[in-house]
């Protein structure tokens, strides 16, 4: 049993490599473009400072568009693109583009549900003091939703990490690859349970972090 363990031992290594980079990429990019995204939601919605109700109609009605397709499917409709981007549709960064542009509407949606969890109290009396939208968002939006963001965040890794599972086993390398490679077409049943291990600890620890964070950023 541990034979066939310990022979994968150098590649087990490796893809746990390619799924931390993968998740990197994707978190990445969905906190640079899917953060900004969901505060631009949350700012033209109905009865917000820049409302504008087409604006808010477009983007939501894109956002709901990506968030609506299969994670397997938008794998499979944008090989061409992520050739055409990176020159090639097999390994962790190319996986990390599908992975990238199904993160930035996920993260979206979750800031802007954190952004409606404030007080609209608060945010009033920013505005009653003068305070410009630029200082309402770092000031006020974001200091006040830190808590909820950081279990935004949790919750888009944890989706994420079987979300790169699924793409390491259409050529994008990682955790889910080698289980589908050793564990299912060789049938190494431990090979399998060591990689669903693997995979369990780290949501654990991810889901861990994530609350102790949020805890002790959450002055309420």
């Amino acid at each position: 049993m541990f034979d066939n363990i310990i022979a994968i031992l150098p590649e087990l290594g490796i893809a746990i490599g390619q799924t931390l980079t993968m998740m990197a990429i994707g978190l990445s990019t969905a906190i640079v473009l899917g953060g900004p995204l969901g505060i631009l939601l949350f700012l033209v919605d109905e009865g917000q400072s820049l409302q504008h109700r087409p604006i808010s109609i477009v983007l939501s009605w894109l956002v709901n568009t990506i968030r609506s397709f299969p994670f397997i499917i938008l794998l499979v409709a944008l090989v061409p693109f992520t050739r055409w981007l990176i020159g090639t549709s097999i390994g962790p960064v190319a996986a990390s583009v599908p992975l990238s542009i199904a993160a930035i509407p996920y993260f979206a949606r979750l800031v802007e549900k954190s952004c409606k969890e404030v007080p609209r109290g608060v945010i009033e009396a920013a505005h009653a003091m003068g305070a410009s939208e630029w200082q309402i968002v770092w000031r006020v939006l974001l200091v006040e939703a830190r808590a909820g963001l950081v279990l935004a965040l949790t919750v888009l890794a944890i989706s994420f990490l079987s979300y790169s599972a699924i793409a390491g086993v259409v050529g994008g390398g990682g955790i889910g690859d080698l289980a589908i490679r050793y564990g299912y077409y060789r049938f190494q049943t431990d090979v399998m349970v060591v990689t669903v291990a693997i995979l369990i600890t780290l949501v654990q620890v991810i889901q861990y972090s994530g609350n102790h964070l949020a805890h002790k950023l959450d002055k309420r």
